[in-house]
C-alpha cells in the first residue's frame, strides 16, 4: 500500500464528512437568520435561492410581494421543497424584518451613496455577530432581480452588504447572491455564537417593528407641530427610519421614548 498500513499511522484521518461539515453553523445559529427576498419576478431565482439555503443548512425564508402567484412550485428548488412549502410570504418589507433586531440589505454601490454602514462581504460575518444578542433575529434582505432593493427598502436596514464583482457585471444572479452570502457566514461560525454578555442591562435591541410603530408616532407628532410639511414629509419619513436604527436602542428604551412621543401628542392635539 502507498501509505502502509492504516493501524500504524500515529493519528486517523477524519471521514471527508467530518471536515466538510465543521465549515457549518449550529441549528441554533442558522435559526437566527432569516433570508428576505423582496418583490422577486422570476419563480426560478426564488428557488434556486433556496436551493442555496438548503446547502447551508438555513431554512427561514420570507418572500415580500412576489410578482409570480405560484412560486412555491419552482423547480430549481432542488433538494429544498419542503424550504418553499414552509416560506413566508409578506406584503412589505417592513412586515416581514418587523421581528428582528438586525437587518442588512445587499446592494452594489455602482449607483448610489448608501445612507447607511457600507460593508464588503467577507467584513458582513463579524457585523452581523456584533449587531445580535443571544436569542436575537437577524435578516438578510435581497432585492428584486432588475434594479436592487430601493432607498425607501434600505431604509430598514442597520447596514448594506457589498458583494465585491467586477464593475463591468456588477449584479449578480439573486440564487448566486443567496450562496456566497451564506457561505461566508458559514466560514464565520464562531463569530456567531451566542453572547451572554452582549446584551445591555436594559436588554434586548429593539426590533425592526417597534422602531417603526416609534417613527409613526414620531412623525405624527412632527405633523400636529407644523413641523414637517407635506413636501417633505416623505424625505423626513425616510430620515427618521435612518435615524433610529443608527441609534442602536434597546427595546426598553424604544418603548420609553414612544411613550414619551404619545405623551407630546396627546398635548399638542388637546392644546
Amino acid at each position: 500500500m502507498l501509505f502502509g498500513n492504516p493501524a500504524d499511522r500515529p493519528e486517523a484521518v477524519p471521514p471527508l464528512r467530518t471536515l466538510y461539515n465543521r465549515l457549518l453553523l449550529s441549528s441554533a445559529q442558522r435559526d437566527r437568520l432569516c433570508v428576505v427576498l423582496v418583490r422577486p419576478r422570476n419563480p426560478l431565482n426564488i428557488g434556486a435561492a433556496a436551493r442555496a439555503m438548503a446547502n447551508f443548512g438555513f431554512s427561514q425564508l420570507t418572500v415580500v410581494a412576489p410578482y409570480e402567484p405560484h412560486w412555491r412550485e419552482a423547480r430549481s428548488a432542488v433538494g429544498a421543497p419542503d424550504l418553499l412549502r414552509k416560506a413566508v410570504e409578506a406584503a412589505s418589507l417592513a412586515e416581514a424584518v418587523s421581528g428582528c433586531s438586525f437587518v442588512a440589505g445587499t446592494a452594489t454601490l455602482a449607483h448610489r451613496r448608501p445612507d447607511q454602514r457600507a460593508v464588503p462581504l467577507p467584513e458582513f460575518a463579524p457585523l452581523f455577530a456584533s449587531g445580535l444578542e443571544s436569542a436575537a433575529r437577524g435578516a438578510l434582505v435581497f432585492g428584486p432581480e432588475k434594479h436592487g432593493l430601493t432607498r425607501d427598502d434600505l431604509s430598514y436596514c442597520q447596514a448594506l452588504v457589498e458583494i465585491p464583482t467586477d464593475p463591468r457585471q456588477p449584479s449578480m444572479n439573486l440564487g448566486q447572491a443567496v450562496a456566497v452570502c451564506l457561505y461566508e457566514l458559514a466560514r464565520a461560525a464562531r463569530l456567531l455564537e451566542p453572547d451572554e454578555s452582549a446584551s445591555t442591562s436594559l436588554g434586548p435591541a429593539a426590533h425592526s417593528g417597534s422602531l417603526d410603530r416609534l417613527a409613526g408616532v414620531i412623525e405624527e407628532t412632527m405633523i400636529a407641530s407644523g413641523y414637517s410639511p407635506a413636501a417633505m414629509r416623505a424625505a423626513n419619513r425616510l430620515e427618521l427610519r435612518h435615524l433610529l436604527r443608527r441609534l442602536s436602542m434597546s427595546e426598553f428604551d424604544a418603548h420609553r421614548v414612544l411613550r414619551l412621543f404619545r405623551r407630546i401628542l396627546w398635548r399638542i392635539r388637546r392644546s
